[in-house]
């Protein structure tokens, strides 16, 4: 295990790990004491946690740099379980069964380990597990906003929830106390933006209690923690009888505690090992949850999972392996050993807020608003598990999730990206029509494009695409099949009598671009008549040719594109990448620039082209770039229209950007013949709209243009020459 741990070793990694992992240990003394109470138990059951599990992880554990500990989800379903079960919070009948509780859950997860169950969280997806961890951060912060003003906390769904907040509300308001909740919760959420290497919820924690010790705020109401004697946990053996009576209940509920310690630290544990390029082995990791939650159990404490939040904290200290988490947990060795007697003083509104805004960390709706853009039946499922959670509770939560994260893939699987394909005048190449607004249809001729493995549940809607998008025109149909891996018996089946129905009706049918193993498959499932008849291509331009179609295609003359589509011969490039938000894009960052280029009246193209690699993901071409710097230009313009010697400050600062402009469009020419005419074009529909919209900024523009115009001809003569041509043909 040690030999684990410090392997490649470093001794300067110390000075990050030893301060990452006292710091851990002293981040997780609120954090831990209020998820502790939220599962029914006393706060200081949430110390004894962050001793033994933590080690045992950090000793088993392959991930040099996660943090195991007691955590919200874990916490919230344990309460629930024990609300349901009749048992009071904080009671000696609670300290008995949630031990037992974790025992079983600790069960569950070794049987996860033994199954290799790691395998599977690939199929809960992240609007799943974003919708269920932000519905039991939203039920934790309801049950827990009585405490902010005096009350008690609340048990149950939101139904039950918000009538007791309202009850408490009514008996027990001390505005002193909500003022400090308040307090607290934004203080940590503010320095969370500004200053988030500060670790806040101890400074917050400190202030508290010196709170208490200077001002004696208990006497003005704010209820305190009780005190606690100084000792470590004792070890308990977990008595599984105090569960008689309730078996069923305990072994559903705790296996959706099993499942969410699973699915969320392993989620995350993986997102961590991507950032830093480690290799992290499943089902260690199940093991080592496994252990950590069995200790957990027999220092009396509630079930433990990884924790984002802490990780974060640690990461943000550059900690370099699972030192941390030992230190950590002799960090808290020494403080119940030496330094409860402050837990007395800590107020528990302000410990309330630290756990609120620990909480308000966690919730995911950032990632619902960036589905709501990108893709809507992800939305909507990230709030049906939001919802459920919320109204009908964490087990219902659970298998919505479970259920909704497996009709996902079936959904994915049985409906994929799908694409009809065309050519674009003077491109190689064949785009999708409902990508590219120049891209146009082979005549004749239905280019079709599925990606995905074709099988029983997705071979109609295939068939269905393609009679829909046949036509009295039609003659050959041309299927792109390099986006599938694998067909089935049922998919062959049909395949073949596709093609056998459009012979009859005088269509040819190709199967192009696939791998080697589609034809084995297609041999063994009897339908080795598309092999034998030619009907199977290596290419799509392969099966053109076989029906005497050369380059260039000639392509439909009138044809509408997809709305959604963008102009190909604009932007090459960047509208690949970026599709139906390639225009948006490019002028937002285009506006951006120009602020900062007016605000310093210098362009360094150097740093011009430093800001379109770093800010599209590197997709420029120098078609884009042309288009970037126009864009540019015109934003230049309406900005310095507005201002004192707007005209002498874009003449000197329009100097390199007609110098770019000249040396993109005699490379561009060079290449490709018909570039500048596009250029021209696109430039002039520019002009036109500034004109009407911003006519100063356009009369500054027109000054700028004749001033590239006399470059152009004094420097690019055979380029100006094509460019006059270009106009008296427009015209």
């Amino acid at each position: 295990m040690f030999k684990r741990i410090f392997k490649g070793y470093r001794l300067r990694d110390l000075l990050k790990d030893i301060p990452a992992g006292i710091i851990v240990a002293l981040v997780s003394i609120p954090i831990s004491m209020g998820y502790a109470q939220v599962s029914g138990l006393p706060p200081v059951y949430g110390l004894y946690g962050s001793v033994l599990p933590i080690l045992f992880f950090g000793l088993m554990t392959s991930s040099p740099r996660f943090v195991f500990g007691i955590d919200a989800a874990p916490a919230a379903l344990t309460g629930s379980l024990v609300y349901s079960l009749g048992i009071t919070f904080g009671s000696a009948e609670a300290v008995k069964v949630i031990p037992a509780i974790t025992l079983v859950v600790a069960g569950w997860l070794f049987l996860f380990a033994f199954l290799r169950a790691g395998r599977f969280v690939r199929f809960i997806s992240a609007p799943v597990m974003g919708g269920f961890i932000s519905g039991i951060g939203c039920t934790i912060i309801l049950m827990q906003v009585p405490k902010l003003f005096g009350g008690t906390s609340g048990r149950g769904e939101v139904t039950e929830l918000l009538p007791h907040i309202w009850s408490e509300l009514l008996r027990c308001f001390n505005p002193l106390s909500l003022f400090l909740g308040i307090l607290t919760i934004v203080i940590i959420t503010v320095c969370r933006k500004y200053i988030p290497k500060v670790p806040m919820s101890l400074v917050m924690m400190l202030f508290g209690a010196a709170l208490t010790f200077f001002f004696h705020i208990d006497k003005f109401g704010v209820q305190l923690l009780p005190s606690v004697a100084p000792g470590l946990p004792g070890f308990i053996f977990p008595d599984l009888m105090t569960l008689k009576g309730h078996v069923v209940t305990v072994l559903t509920s705790s296996l959706s505690v099993a499942l969410v310690i699973v699915a969320e630290t392993l989620l995350s544990t993986n997102n961590y090992a991507l950032k830093h390029g480690d290799h992290i082995n499943n089902e260690r990791e199940i093991f080592a949850y496994a252990t950590a939650n069995l200790v957990s159990a027999f220092s009396g404490s509630c079930p433990a999972n990884g924790s984002v939040s802490r990780t974060s904290i640690a990461d943000q200290f550059g900690v370099h392996s699972q030192l941390m988490s030992i230190v950590a947990s002799l960090s808290m060795v020494g403080i119940l050993l030496y330094g409860t007697a402050f837990i007395g003083y800590l107020p528990v509104p302000v410990l309330t807020g630290i756990v609120i805004a620990a909480l308000m960390g966690i919730l995911e709706f950032d990632l619902a608003r960036e589905l709501q853009s990108v893709d809507r039946v992800e939305w909507l499922i990230f709030y049906v598990v939001f919802f459920t959670v919320l109204f009908l509770g964490t087990i219902y939560g659970v298998l919505a999730g479970v259920v909704l994260s497996f009709v996902t893939v079936v959904i994915r699987a049985s409906v994929p990206p799908r694409d009809f394909l065309g050519c674009i005048e003077n491109n190689d190449g064949f785009y999708a029509l409902s990508r590219m607004k120049e891209a146009r249809p082979i005549e004749h001729t239905l280019i079709y494009r599925f990606t995905g493995a074709l099988f029983f549940a997705n071979i109609g809607q295939f068939q269905e695409d393609l009679e829909k998008a046949v036509t009295e025109d039609t003659k050959q149909i041309i299927i792109d099949a390099s986006g599938i891996g694998s067909i089935d018996v049922t998919a062959a089946e049909r395949l073949l009598l596709l093609y056998q129905n459009l012979q009859k009706r005088g269509i040819r049918f190709f199967l192009t671009e696939h791998v080697g193993a589609i034809n084995d498959q297609l041999r063994t499932f009897g339908a080795s008549q598309l092999i034998l008849d030619g009907a199977v291509k290596p290419t799509i331009s392969s099966a053109l040719r076989s029906i005497g179609m050369e380059r260039p295609y000639p392509l439909t003359a009138e044809w509408t594109a997809s709305a959604d589509a963008v102009p190909a011969t604009q932007q090459a490039e960047f509208e690949w990448a970026y599709g139906r938000d390639a225009d948006i894009k490019m002028e937002k960052m285009a506006e951006q620039f120009a602020l900062q280029i007016a605000d310093s009246d210098q362009l360094d193209t150097e740093r011009l082209r430093e800001a379109e690699r770093t800010s599209s993901g590197g997709y420029w071409n120098r078609l884009d770039e042309d288009e970037f710097l126009d864009l540019l230009e015109m934003q230049l313009a309406i900005i310095l229209s507005h201002r004192e010697e707007g005209a002498r400050r874009i003449e000197s600062i329009d100097e390199k950007i007609i110098a770019r402009h000249l040396h993109l469009e005699q490379k561009l020419a060079e290449k490709d013949a018909d570039a500048i005419s596009r250029i021209m074009e696109h430039r002039a529909r520019k002009d036109a709209y500034l004109k009407e919209h911003h006519p100063e900024a356009y009369a500054l523009l027109q000054k700028e243009r004749s001033r590239y115009s006399e470059v152009l001809a004094r420097e690019y003569p055979e380029l100006a020459e094509k460019i006059r041509r270009i106009h008296e043909h427009k015209s």
